[in-house]
């Protein structure tokens, strides 16, 4: 479906051709699991549609399809290297015979010497299992001679099969009991409740937006959903580089709404951070400017938010006649 995608919106996108290229390239960073997903053929389809039924929104479409893909991108992991391990016994003589370095007894992570090591330090395995000893006649190093694994070593950061599992059966368990909520009747009583199913509903909400951040956690993938809010909004309304920064941090805050004094109270500390000598009126008509363009990306993000997520099962089949 990408081609025919790519093909449709490729006349509508000629006065921007670098746009199309930009979203292949997402789609080549993406996850190939994902790429071959049924998920992914269906946001392909739903995004066809509607492209077809409204032209005029072909770039608001493209960008949602290069969010999804932007959450699903493969992570480039560094590999860890391995802490020296040629550390020498405390407890060793220092006129007892040298051993070589290479010897297995040098290195605490060999099974020969700590067989719970590989036990507790899972990933720590040993430099040179097969070396030889190159001084047979050296006495062999007593076990408890052997220093510790270093604190130093990597560890796995995911969490457990049965955690994972715990968890994603904790999500389902909310889910269902979140779809019996929507589905109950309500009375006028119920409605003034402390208790009522509104509220219910939206506590089980938050428990499993921490539930499936933790999931995230353990399997050791990003958190994003694809959401519009979840983007970043770029700010670059004035001529300097330094206030635009500030303003930027700023309303990427969580939950961030800014008025006009907090616009106000960014440019003046950005000009006394910087030694910007900024006027107080050119730093009021600076903030008025600022923050009309603010209000108005962080209205439109957020009707873009509503208009893509509003709904219920309850009413998804539902077509007016």
């Amino acid at each position: 479906l990408l081609p025919q995608f790519l093909a449709l919106c490729a006349p509508l996108t000629q006065e921007h051709p670098e746009v199309l290229p930009f979203l292949s390239s997402r789609h080549l960073r993406a996850h190939p699991d994902f790429r071959g997903s049924a998920e992914f053929r269906n946001i392909l389809g739903r995004l066809l549609r509607r492209v077809r039924g409204r032209r005029r929104k072909v770039y608001v479409y493209i960008n949602e399809l290069c969010t999804v893909l932007k959450a699903r991108a493969l992570r480039r992991r560094l590999p860890l290297r391995a802490p020296p391990a040629s550390h020498r016994a405390p407890s060793q003589c220092p006129n007892a015979p040298s051993q070589h370095p290479s010897t297995p007894s040098q290195y605490p992570s060999a099974p020969s010497q700590h067989p719970s090591a590989l036990l507790q330090y899972p990933s720590a395995l040993p430099q040179y299992p097969s070396a030889p000893p190159q001084h047979p006649s050296a006495p062999p190093q007593h076990p408890s001679a052997a220093p510790p694994p270093p604190e130093g070593s990597p560890r796995r950061a995911g969490g457990s099969r049965r955690q994972i599992r715990h968890l994603e059966h904790l999500l389902r368990v909310y889910a269902g009991e979140i779809r019996r909520l929507q589905e109950r009747e309500l009375d006028l009583a119920e409605l003034d409740s402390a208790d009522s199913p509104y509220l219910q509903e939206n506590r089980l909400k938050r428990r499993m937006m921490r539930i499936f951040r933790r999931l995230c956690q353990l399997k050791e993938c990003s958190s994003l959903t694809g959401r519009v809010l979840e983007q970043r909004i770029r700010f670059r309304g004035t001529r300097y580089p330094e206030v635009n920064r500030s303003i930027e941090r700023f309303i990427n805050r969580p939950d961030a709404f800014p008025d006009y004094s907090d616009i106000l109270r960014e440019i003046r500390g950005a000009s006394a951070r910087h030694g910007l000598a900024l006027g107080r009126r050119q730093m009021e008509n600076m903030a008025q400017e600022a923050f009309r363009e603010v209000g108005n990306r962080l209205q439109e993000r957020r009707h873009l938010d509503l208009v893509y997520n509003f709904g219920s099962h309850l009413t998804d089949q539902y077509r007016p006649g």
